[in-house]
């Protein structure tokens, strides 16, 4: 069950911090809160969590530079952004200071529900327990990844992506139905392609890949393939 989890909820919005806090502390989350950058930062210091949730627009220390300082400091647990609808300048910050996923205000607390279940490896969805090509192998079950016997450390999202892809071995992922799949409906066609693009260049690093010839190929103005060729 969910009752040794522990997240902490940070937004300087007191109705938002609230209104969160009753909705994860009903399905037995523990809850903390911080209404500024300073009070995030030192509760992280303090707390061990296994969940942020962290609006970017803050006062004191915004969201970004307390992820860049937490990153850091070592701190490795997965960070949910909040960032504003369509801004994608901040999304790649964020992605290269180490958050896990984002969610664009205003979003539904039924939505931030489902990304934080995702984000804490509560998917109930049912799937092969190992996934392998090559001597790439993704333990479904333990949310394990491992390239030559050596364990590869991946966030969330890259390991969601790398999860979809092997789960479709020997088919060309188009890359709106990756970012759909990912992301759900808070996608923008028009500017998060790039964003997929950065994502799969991390996750290429990541493993010990090339961009030609390697595991993951990119199929231009399509998507991705892992295995077999494009068709």
């Amino acid at each position: 069950m969910n009752a040794a989890l522990k997240i902490l909820m940070v937004d300087d919005d007191h109705l938002l911090l609230e209104q969160v806090r009753q909705l994860l502390t009903r399905q037995h989350y523990i809850v903390e809160t911080a209404a500024d950058g300073q009070e995030a930062l030192d509760k992280l210091f303090e707390t061990a969590f296994d969940a942020v949730i962290l609006d970017i627009m803050m006062p004191k220390i915004d969201g970004l530079t307390v992820l860049k300082k937490a990153r850091k400091a070592g701190c490795e647990t997965p960070v949910i952004l909040i960032t504003a609808r369509g801004d994608v300048k901040d999304r790649l910050k964020g992605l290269d200071f180490g958050a896990d996923d984002f969610l664009a205000k205003p979003f539904s607390l039924v939505e931030l529900l489902a990304r934080v279940r995702v984000l804490l490896g509560r998917s109930e969805d049912c799937c092969e327990a190992v996934l392998q090509i090559q001597d790439l192998v993704l333990d479904t079950i333990n949310h394990g990844v491992t390239r030559g016997g050596k364990p590869v450390r991946l966030n969330s999202k890259e390991y969601a992506i790398l999860e979809f892809l092997l789960n479709n071995q020997n088919r060309v992922v188009a890359r709106f139905s990756l970012l759909r799949h990912i992301w759900g409906d808070d996608v923008d066609p028009y500017s998060m392609p790039g964003f997929m693009d950065a994502y799969i260049k991390n996750l290429r690093h990541k493993i010990g890949d090339s961009a030609s010839g390697g595991i993951i190929r990119t199929i231009p103005g399509v998507g991705y393939i892992v295995g077999g060729a494009a068709q």
